[in-house]
């Protein structure tokens, strides 16, 4: 599989998340089109706010964890990183714990960091918190995530993808972002750690500051 391949994935996976938000503007706009009482056409409206207010969220999200946001090589700010993933799963009632003191991280930090919330909140089947935490000295970047709910699921298959057990030719548009991860892990000469334990599951990396990716 060629990186277009992998790119294809990534494009794929960001496509399935918004057709869902964006088919209920779609259908709100022909409700409102043929809608004349005044409640209904409120409560079309609404739905088209929310359906609205979703896909700008996952786009938001998809353009730092996915994409090129600021450019090739790019300080990510926390706070934007920070209200991106919040948009993404605030209305899955998720809370995330974020008491990141660096105002910036390096791009390639920020979408491991950002694909690893994702994967642990898509884990929180019932809701609950997560816990982002990101620390940067002694020329590393240690990263970790702990999603901690009543009922917690990593899918085997986003467990082979983060661990790179999964060959190139059997990765799934779903197990992209994972698999992203570890791309970007072991090109930096890191080591994922993933542990799940009773009640909580925790993802764990160090980049060497000076050997991380620049994508």
């Amino acid at each position: 599989m060629s990186d277009l391949d992998f790119a294809s994935l990534l494009c794929s996976r960001l496509c399935h998340d918004l057709v869902s938000p964006v088919g209920s503007i779609y259908n709100g706009v022909e409700l409102l089109a043929d809608e004349d009482d005044p409640v209904m056409r409120e409560k079309c409206m609404e739905l088209l706010a929310d359906s609205a207010k979703q896909t700008a969220n996952k786009l938001k999200f998809f353009r730092i964890a996915f994409g090129a946001a600021g450019g090739f090589g790019a300080q990510i700010d926390t706070r934007e990183a920070k209200s991106a993933l919040e948009g993404l799963v605030g209305d899955r009632r998720v809370t995330v714990d974020w008491p990141l003191e660096q105002a910036s991280l390096p791009k390639n930090a920020m979408k491991i960091l950002l694909n690893l919330a994702m994967t642990a909140g898509d884990a929180l089947l019932r809701g609950g918190r997560l816990h982002v935490a990101a620390d940067q000295r002694d020329g590393t970047i240690e990263l970790a995530v702990r999603a901690e709910g009543d009922r917690i699921l990593l899918d085997p298959e986003l467990k082979a993808a983060l661990e790179g057990r999964t060959a190139f030719t059997d990765l799934t548009p779903r197990a992209s972002a994972a698999f992203l991860v570890h791309t970007l892990a072991k090109e930096a000469g890191a080591m994922l750690l993933v542990s799940e334990q009773e009640g909580a599951l925790v993802f764990g990396v160090t980049l060497p500051d000076a050997l991380a990716p620049e994508l």
